[in-house]
C-alpha cells in the first residue's frame, strides 16, 4: 500500500471514530434527558432506569464508587505526605488519629486496617502499629498502595528504662534540669522523644520510603527480643532520599545504600558495641541521624565512589558533597555531616543528621 493510500485510510478511520464518539455522547445525553423528563408513564420502564443510571455514572465527575478511583487518584489523596523528595511511604502518627488527606472524592473517607484485612477497617487507627490505608465510598474499598500510617506508643509507656522486655535506658533530659544540648541547637532538638514505634518481626520490613524500611534504623542489640522500639524522624529519611537522588543525578549507583547505624537507645549509645567516638548527646538517640555507605557490589564496605581505585574517606566526601547541595536547596533540612575512616569491622562511612544547625567534622564524635 502506498503512503498516500495509508494516509487516506488513517483519515477515514479518524472520521469514523469521531462520528462514533459524537453519537455515543449524544446518546448518553439523550438518555439522561429522556429519563428526567419522562411524563408519559408514572413509573419509568426498567430499560429507561438502567439507561439513565449508566449515563449518570459515565458522565458524572463524582462516580459513587471507590472502584472508579485509579492508583494515581488514590496516591493524590496522600500526596502531601510524600515529603520534599516525594519518596516517603509512611506517616508517623503520634496522636493515633490517622492522616489528614489532601483531598477525597465525594462521600469518601480514609479507613485503616492491619495485616491487609481491608474489609475489617476502622475510621481511625487504634493502638500502636503499622496500618494500611484505604479509601471507602459506601461499601466499596480501595487500598492506597505503598503507603502506611505508623502509630506510636507514648513516651511514658517506658517504665524504669524498659518497654516490656526491651531495654532502652533514659534520655539526658530525664536526668538533667534545664536546657540540654548546645546553645545554638533548637530548644526541641534534645527534648525527650514524643513516642516509640513498635517494631515486630512481621512489620520490620515496612517501607518508610523508597529505599528504607523500619528494620534499617533499629538499634543493633537484643536480637532475640521482640517487639523492639524505635525513634525515627521522617525528616531524616526525606533528607537521605534527597541525598540519594542527588548522587544518582551525578552518576552514582545508589542501589546498594546501607544504614550502618540508625536509632540508638541511650543505653546502647553509652555502652553497646564499640562506643568509641560516640557523642554523649548523639543525634542517633533522637531518631534524626544515620550512618550510611554505598555498597552496590555487596562486599560489605563503601564503593569506590570517586573512581580513584582506593576505598577511603574521599569516597565519603562524594556523599558529603551531595549533602551540601541538598542543604543549600532545602535549608529546613540543615544538620550534621561527619566523615569517618575505615575501622575494625567496617569501611569508611558518613554520618548524616537534621539537628537544625550546620555541623561538619572528620572522625571523632563531633556531636554525632
Amino acid at each position: 500500500m502506498s503512503r498516500r493510500a495509508e494516509r487516506r485510510l488513517e483519515v477515514a478511520f479518524g472520521v469514523i471514530l469521531y462520528a462514533l464518539a459524537v453519537g455515543w455522547v449524544w446518546s448518553l445525553s439523550h438518555l439522561r434527558t429522556a429519563a428526567a423528563s419522562d411524563t408519559a408513564e408514572s413509573v419509568p420502564s426498567a430499560a429507561a432506569r438502567a439507561a439513565a443510571s449508566i449515563a449518570t455514572a459515565l458522565t458524572s465527575s463524582a462516580a459513587p464508587s471507590a472502584a472508579y478511583l485509579t492508583d494515581a487518584a488514590l496516591n493524590a489523596i496522600v500526596e502531601g505526605t510524600r515529603g520534599l523528595s516525594g519518596k516517603l511511604r509512611a506517616v508517623i502518627d503520634t496522636a493515633q488519629k490517622g492522616v489528614e488527606p489532601d483531598t477525597l472524592p465525594p462521600g469518601g473517607e480514609l479507613v485503616y486496617s492491619t495485616a491487609g484485612e481491608v474489609t475489617k477497617a476502622d475510621s481511625e487507627p487504634k493502638g500502636a502499629g503499622v496500618w494500611n490505608v484505604a479509601v471507602a465510598i459506601g461499601n466499596a474499598i480501595r487500598p492506597i498502595t505503598d503507603f502506611s500510617v505508623i502509630t506510636t506508643l507514648p513516651f511514658d509507656a517506658k517504665n524504669r528504662g524498659r518497654i516490656g522486655l526491651y531495654y532502652i535506658g533514659n534520655w539526658p533530659a530525664e536526668r538533667k534540669k534545664g536546657k540540654v544540648g548546645p546553645t545554638k541547637a533548637p530548644a526541641s532538638s534534645y527534648a525527650n522523644p514524643s513516642g516509640f514505634i513498635q517494631v515486630t518481626a512481621e512489620n520490620a520490613d515496612t517501607h518508610v520510603s523508597e529505599h528504607f524500611v523500619l528494620r534499617d534504623f533499629l538499634t543493633h542489640d537484643q536480637p532475640n527480643v521482640w517487639p523492639k522500639y524505635l525513634v525515627l524522624q521522617l525528616k531524616l529519611v526525606d533528607k537521605l532520599e534527597l541525598v540519594l537522588e542527588d548522587l544518582a543525578a551525578h552518576g552514582v549507583d545508589i542501589s546498594g545504600v546501607r544504614v550502618m547505624s540508625g536509632f540508638r537507645t541511650p543505653q546502647y549509645n553509652a555502652t553497646g558495641g564499640n562506643p568509641q567516638g560516640r557523642a554523649a548527646l548523639s543525634r542517633h538517640m533522637y531518631g534524626d541521624a544515620a550512618d550510611i555507605f554505598i555498597d552496590t557490589n555487596h562486599d560489605g564496605v563503601m564503593d569506590d565512589l570517586d573512581h580513584n581505585g582506593r576505598i577511603n574517606v574521599n569516597d565519603s566526601k562524594v556523599i558529603e558533597a551531595a549533602v551540601e547541595r541538598v542543604e543549600a536547596a532545602h535549608p529546613e533540612l540543615i544538620g550534621g555531616a561527619g566523615i569517618y575512616p575505615a575501622g575494625p569491622g567496617h569501611g569508611p562511612f558518613i554520618h548524616i543528621d537534621t539537628r537544625g544547625y550546620r555541623a561538619r567534622w572528620v572522625g571523632g564524635p563531633g556531636g554525632g
